[in-house]
Order: C-alpha cells, then sequence, then structure tokens
C-alpha cells in the first residue's frame, strides 16, 4: 500500500500494517497480548488494555477502583493561570510541535495544574488542520453533495427534479481554506484563554530537560523543563524519482489548494489519501465554460488512475470491506488501475508536453508502461519531520526517521535506554499516524508526568476514510485476527449485518454498505469492527469505545438505540454476534452435568 498508514503497538502487543511508498509488501508482525503479572491501580479508563480491568466483576469492584483512582491531591488549573512550575525549572512541560498531538497534550497538562509551554515554527494545527484532515474534509464536502445532485436516478427516487449541478472552483478551495483558518484560530485561543506559552520558532533538545528554540540560523532561546514532548509530525513521503513540482506533480499539500482540476491525473498509492482525492476529482470533473461564479460550469469527469506497488487496490483495508469498496468506489467511477506497478519515474509536464510517468513490475523491476497524463498526486503515505530536533544530544538515533518509544512513549536512545523525562508523541513515532492518535498519545503522557501510570491501547483507536460512500475500522482485519487466533490457540467468528436491513439508510436510498465483526465465540472478545457505509466515520465509535472498555458482545448487545437511526446497524451486528454461555462450556468440561447449551 502507498498511502499511509501505520499501527505499531509496544513489546506486548505489536501489530503493524504499513507498507512505504516504495511499494513493499504489507506484513503483520506477531498479533498478541501478553498478560501483565501487576496492574497498576490508578491506570485510567479511557484507552485501558483489558488487563486492567482484572478482578473488576462487579459494581462494588468498580467503585472501589474508582476510589482508588482519585488522586489524593486535587489539582486544577485556573483559566487564567498556567501554573507554577517544578523547583528548578522554567516549565513542568514543553511541548515541541502545535500540532493536533501537542495541542491536546497542552491543554490536558494545564488542567493537570502543569505550567506548559508549545513551540512552534509554523503554524497552530500542523498537518491535520492547515494541510490535512481538516481542509479534505471540506473538499469532501463539497464532492459528496455534487456526486449526490448529479445523480438522476437518486434525485427521482426522491421526487426531486434537479437542474445540471455546476460549481466554483475558487469557492470551493475559499471554503477548505477559510475552515482551515477557523479551526486554526479555535485551536490558537483555546491554548491562550487556559494560558498556555505559545512560543514562535524551531524547536530542539539541546541536552537533559533543556529546549532550545528560535529562528533558523540564530542562536535562540534555552528553556528548562521537567518534561519535554516532541510532537513534530510528519511530511508528505516523495519517493526517489518523483520530481514534485507543486503544479502538475504534486502532494497532498498541494491538491488540498485546488488550484486545478485536471482532466487525467494519476493517483500514485490507492490508500486512504489516494481513495479521498480520486472522490474529490471523479465528483467534481473538470471546469469548462464560464468564468462567472453565478453561472454553472459543464463539467467533465475527470479520468483518474491509481497506480499501487501492491497486488491489489487498498490493501491496508479488511480483504472482504476493501473488495466492497472497490465495487462501489472505483469500479463504476471513471477510474482505471494499474497494480503491482512501481513509479520509477516521474516528470512534470514542461515545454507543451504532458506528465511523463514509467512504470516497472514491481518484482521482476522490468519496464512495464509509459503514461502521458495532466497530473500526477503523489499519495505515498507521509514521512516522519524528525530532522534538527537535536536528537544526538541525548543520544538517541532514529529508526527510517521515526523515534524509538516504548508503549508509554518513553524515547529510546541509540543504547537501547530510556531517555529521561522525553516522549514523543504522534506521526514522529510511526505508531499509528493519526491526528486522534497523536492527540491520545499526548494526553497519555501527560497522566503519566502527573503521577499515574497509563498505557494507550492502539488497537481501540479507530480510523476513517472519507469517501462516499465512508470507510472505517478499528482493531485487527479479518488475516491479523485469524493470525493472532493461531498463534494463541482460539477460534474466531465473524457477524455481518447490511445497510440494506436499516430502515434510516433506506429512507436516504444509501442501502449499500456492510458492517463487519470479528470476535472471539467463547469470550465475547471484539477483535475488529469494518464499516462500508453511510456515515461508517460516526459509527465505529461504539465499537471503538467497547475495545477500549473492554466491553464484551454479551454485555453491549442489551444496550438500547434510537429507531430508526443509522446506529442500528451496530445494534444488529452485536446482537447477531453468537457467544458461547456458561453453561455450555461447562457442559464441554464435565459432559455429566445436566446443563443445555446456549448461545448468547
Amino acid at each position: 500500500m502507498q498511502s499511509s498508514f501505520s499501527l505499531s503497538l509496544s513489546s506486548a502487543s505489536p501489530i503493524t500494517g504499513r507498507s512505504d511508498g516504495g511499494g513493499a509488501s504489507s506484513t503483520a508482525s506477531d498479533l498478541f497480548f501478553t498478560t501483565a503479572t501487576t496492574t497498576p491501580s490508578h491506570l485510567r479508563f479511557c484507552g485501558l488494555r483489558r488487563e486492567a480491568f482484572s478482578g473488576c466483576k462487579s459494581s462494588s469492584n468498580n467503585a472501589l477502583l474508582l476510589k482508588q483512582l482519585r488522586p489524593t491531591k486535587k489539582i486544577s488549573a485556573s483559566l487564567s493561570t498556567n501554573g507554577t512550575p517544578s523547583k528548578g525549572f522554567d516549565y513542568d512541560l514543553v511541548i515541541i510541535g502545535a500540532g493536533v498531538g501537542g495541542h491536546g497534550a497542552a491543554l490536558h497538562a494545564v488542567e493537570k495544574g502543569l505550567k506548559t509551554a508549545i513551540i512552534e515554527g509554523d503554524v497552530v494545527g500542523g498537518t491535520c488542520v492547515n494541510r490535512g484532515c481538516v481542509p479534505s474534509k471540506a473538499l469532501l464536502a463539497v464532492s459528496g453533495r455534487m456526486r449526490e445532485l448529479q445523480n438522476e436516478h437518486h434525485m427521482k427516487s426522491f421526487g426531486l427534479q434537479v437542474a445540471a449541478a455546476g460549481y466554483d472552483r475558487q469557492g470551493v478551495a475559499d471554503h477548505a481554506q477559510n475552515l482551515a483558518t477557523k479551526i486554526r484560530n479555535n485551536l490558537t485561543n483555546s491554548m491562550k484563554s487556559l494560558g498556555v506559552d505559545i512560543l514562535t520558532g524551531f524547536g530542539a533538545v539541546v541536552g537533559p530537560q533543556k529546549v532550545k528554540y528560535g529562528k533558523t540560523g540564530e542562536s535562540g532561546t534555552v528553556i528548562t523543563a521537567k518534561d519535554i514532548i516532541i510532537a513534530t509530525g510528519s511530511v508528505p513521503f516523495v519517493p526517489k524519482g518523483v520530481e514534485v513540482d507543486g503544479k502538475t506533480v504534486i502532494t497532498s499539500d498541494h491538491a488540498l489548494k485546488l488550484e486545478t482540476v485536471p482532466e487525467w491525473i494519476v493517483i500514485v498509492g490507492s490508500g486512504y489519501i489516494g481513495l479521498e482525492f480520486s472522490d474529490v476529482y471523479t465528483a467534481l470533473g473538470s471546469e469548462v465554460g464560464s468564468a462567472n461564479p453565478f453561472t454553472f460550469v459543464l463539467l467533465i469527469v475527470s479520468q483518474v488512475t491509481f497506480v499501487e506497488a501492491l497486488d491489489q487496490l487498498m490493501p491496508g483495508f479488511d480483504p472482504e470491506i476493501g473488495k466492497l469498496a472497490q465495487r462501489v468506489l472505483i469500479n463504476p467511477r471513471k477510474i482505471d488501475y494499474h497494480t503491482g506497478v512501481f513509479a520509477t519515474k516521474i516528470t512534470p509536464a514542461r515545454d507543451g508536453k504532458p506528465v511523463t510517468i514509467e512504470l516497472i513490475d514491481a518484482k521482476t523491476k522490468e519496464p512495464k508502461d509509459t503514461l502521458e497524463v495532466d497530473a500526477a498526486l503523489i499519495a505515498t503515505g507521509r514521512a516522519p519531520f524528525t530532522q534538527g530536533l537535536g536528537l544526538e544530544n541525548v543520544n538517541v538515533e532514529t529508526q527510517r526517521g521515526f523515534i524509538p518509544v516504548d508503549e508509554r512513549m518513553r524515547v529510546i536512545d541509540s543504547k537501547g535506554k530510556l531517555v529521561p523525562h522525553l516522549y514523543c508523541i504522534g506521526d514522529a513515532n510511526g505508531k499509528m499516524m493519526l491526528a486522534h492518535a497523536a492527540s491520545a498519545q499526548g494526553i497519555s503522557v501527560v497522566e503519566q508526568v502527573s503521577g499515574k501510570d497509563h498505557v494507550l491501547n492502539h488497537l481501540s483507536i479507530p480510523a476513517a476514510c472519507f469517501t462516499h460512500p465512508e470507510i472505517s475500522m478499528v482493531g485487527l482485519t479479518e488475516p491479523q485476527a485469524r493470525e493472532k487466533a493461531e498463534k494463541e490457540g482460539f477460534e474466531i467468528s465473524i457477524a455481518k449485518t447490511s445497510f440494506k436491513a436499516n430502515t434510516k439508510a433506506l429512507a436516504e436510498n444509501e442501502g449499500e454498505g456492510i458492517a463487519k465483526m470479528i470476535y472471539r465465540p467463547d469470550n465475547g472478545e471484539i477483535l475488529g469492527v469494518h464499516i462500508f457505509g453511510m456515515h461508517a466515520a460516526d459509527l465505529i465509535h461504539e465499537a471503538s469505545n467497547a475495545i477500549a472498555l473492554g466491553t464484551r458482545i454479551q454485555d453491549i448487545k442489551y444496550a438500547v438505540h434510537a429507531h430508526p437511526t443509522l446506529s442500528e446497524v451496530i445494534d444488529e451486528l452485536f446482537k447477531s454476534a453468537k457467544v458461547i454461555s456458561a453453561s455450555f462450556k461447562q457442559s464441554i468440561l464435565n459432559p455429566t452435568l445436566e446443563t443445555h447449551s446456549r448461545l448468547v
């Protein structure tokens, strides 16, 4: 897969689902949990490993645990003050990078009473707000509406008649930029209102518990902090041989500006980034005709060609979901694809010549084809932004650019030892390259520096692709779950439900889609949930929270959902799962007992 989705856990529960832009095959490493011999009694409930719940079998036990969770000394931060630093330090916590991860950590730190500073060398919000999740969702909101308005059959099914739909490209681009500006201002104001010190400049570690910030080339200012978090994020990954000019050969950074909508564009990589932009380009098409924003423009549907290094499209998704998504999102649209090939050389358009893309076979390395197109979007994932951070000053060496950390986000030096008081969160550590994962990691670190042990369960963190329809997932894919089951010696079962059986989806004429759950029938543990359908990105959270909290199917299946709502898709998914009851287990262990088999 040439897009970026990475998931790796601690040594106790490793899993890798990432492939680089070079096209190396995705591999799933050992998938297992190891029961801890001792479990801290003060772990937070959100995103816990399930070992933390051993012994919690009743509400009285839960109440006792909650009592233990309460700190002995109440700490609260005033909205007008940023705490008082620990003796001998300028700050309790300094965060290098003010993206979503750094922002989440800063707000939580102030809540904990820590005097906090955040260093930002670019703009507050990082990639997500300025060049990623936020502006891309603005473009996808437009593409979704355009796709619906252009679907005459869909409109007629509602009894609606709509004239030819058109759009103003600059107006669409402005919508994306305005949204990014608004969210960036919101993040900045939220930190200022809580008294977080926002320090402008590039930050670097100059020694234990010391950070320097300032403009490049200048001496800068050195500050001290009891704890330091690196949250510098990532940048688009551009493979060797690709020449990016920002006009005809572009990355997602350029594409989000929507300066043009080319008639034929090649998208290198068929993961999250590539799929979302294919949705935008095929819905908007190319502008032809009047430049007057108050008149409709004629549309020529853009031709999209995927170039994928692996043998199938969307290799990072659950295979069954990927096949359905290809049938709905790829095959009916003006999209073709080349799989099992590398784009070894991409040359921008110049001197009247088109963009040229040279393809070779991914296995034999023999030349396959040369494409001549209007534009190329490089969607081969993201690379960590970790250069110039002064890591050598604390004896830290990156691994493929990523900063090595343990399961508590503590930085590990070149000798395998923990660097005291230094943490790394988000894309820079490569555990899970998602904005909300970075924020969760930041909050986890703040819990630790506040005196409460906390280990984030990355298998409980959901992911989503905002195509039309959407794709979402949490936990393991079916192949990953089967590998885990084989290694650990248990069985897995699959439950499925269709959007075609959901009243709300049918009312919207959006019955295309399924929900799928992989689980253990012996104990009801949810291993993974995958959804393809309307508002899948919103529906996944009930499953992700269940995994985070250690909730079993036999308990959550009795939850009540409003009717008619899309949430009933998940309700039916839980209810359709079959978990072996305790009485049936006992009858297997002791056949002489007069027990009856029962599934719950």
